[in-house]
């Protein structure tokens, strides 16, 4: 394929009449922060892969600077087919510093224990990346980082994923000392089909079609003091970040959307549960959907849709378990609806996409 048909292929995976057109969620420019290298060294043209996806090769100068979520992962899927490599956004997270998340950063680093830096990470994230969420969760003595890409649209984001998961670790990692190694690595996309670098970077336990995507840790890890903080700045880097910090009220629409996002893979969705997570009735719910111009239904078949094409084109498992993981009681229904939905069977689907994947690497 030409340089010009993986990029239309890309560009156009997700594309569907039945998605709507929100305003794009936004990332600061220093997610870019050693593209430019990380492209030459593999025999790529930076500037001609940025400006493919609509990006101003400029923005790399300012770290402030905001783009669409959606252009960073088109970058990162349209590198690696380029290139050859699998692990590019994993090798990408390798160049990124402590200090990549601006504010969010600058305040962590002056918590004085490790659970509090990361507080900060998962409650300001926002401010750096828009579209990404992390949840911390801890039972029976281990913690769950788990991590969601939200776009709101059916999109191959296997190496934006990635890049999220590596940059994670390596934050956990310079604040627990580099001895340290997490209990598990997962991620809910395909096992690679060449050699990487996630043995490396992760070690031995990680996992792939895993039931979520994310980082599980000792909870005992999170209680150790943070070895950058510095008291006396603590109190000012927290102000800091308040006075910049202008949060959007979520609407019930997204809470609502975000937990479906969440229990539908465990198999635990249905209004009742989304009603007591949120803490209201199941007639509430209905209420707030409708009067923001949908019905639980429509949503629950919306994120059915993007998680549906993430699993189908990034990953191997077998459709039948795919479709029960997405609440479908037989193959042949998960079938008609996907093809209902968009418009090819679930396996011309995966072809298609399978079709612009990076071929099997060679490198070591």
């Amino acid at each position: 394929m030409t340089f010009r048909d993986i990029y239309l292929t890309i560009r156009d995976i997700g594309r569907n009449p039945a998605w709507g057109g929100p305003m794009p969620k936004l990332i600061r420019a220093a997610s870019l922060n050693g593209y430019p290298e990380l492209a030459r060294s593999l025999g790529l043209d930076s500037t001609r892969m940025l400006k493919a996806v609509g990006l101003a090769p400029a923005m790399v100068a300012d770290p402030d600077s905001r783009y669409p979520v959606k252009a960073l992962i088109q970058l990162m899927e349209l590198s690696a087919s380029m290139s050859n490599v699998e692990d590019f956004g994993l090798r990408l997270s390798e160049l990124r510093e402590f200090t990549n998340l601006g504010p969010v950063s600058l305040a962590a680093r002056e918590e004085t224990f490790v659970r509090g830096a990361l507080g900060v990470f998962v409650g300001y994230l926002h401010l750096h990346n828009e579209a990404l969420r992390i949840d911390l969760s801890e039972t029976d003595g281990l913690a769950t980082l788990a991590l969601d890409l939200d776009l709101g649209e059916p999109i191959v984001m296997r190496q934006a994923i990635e890049l999220a998961v590596g940059v994670l670790y390596r934050i956990l990692a310079q604040l627990l000392g580099s001895a340290w190694q997490a209990e598990l690595v997962a991620f809910a996309h395909a096992r690679p089909r060449g050699a990487t670098i996630h043995r490396r970077m992760f070690g031995s336990r990680i996992a792939f079609d895993h039931d979520f995507t994310g980082i599980v840790c000792l909870s005992r890890d999170l209680d150790r003091p943070n070895p950058m903080a510095n008291p006396d700045f603590r109190r000012y880097a927290q102000q800091y970040l308040h006075l910049i910090d202008r949060p959007k009220s979520a609407t019930t629409r997204d809470q609502v959307r975000h937990l479906m996002l969440a229990l539908l893979p465990a198999g635990r969705c249905s209004l009742k549960t989304v009603a007591h997570n949120l803490g209201i009735d199941r007639q509430t719910v209905h209420r707030h959907l409708v009067a923001s111009g949908t019905s639980y239904t429509a949503l629950l078949d919306e994120v059915r849709g993007e998680l549906a094409a993430r699993y189908v084109a990034e990953g191997d498992r077998r459709l039948a378990d795919i479709g029960e993981v997405l609440g479908f009681s037989e193959l042949s229904a998960f079938s008609r609806w996907f093809r209902r939905k968009f418009g090819v069977s679930a396996s011309a689907w995966r072809a298609k996409q399978h079709a612009i994947a990076p071929p099997k690497a060679h490198h070591p």
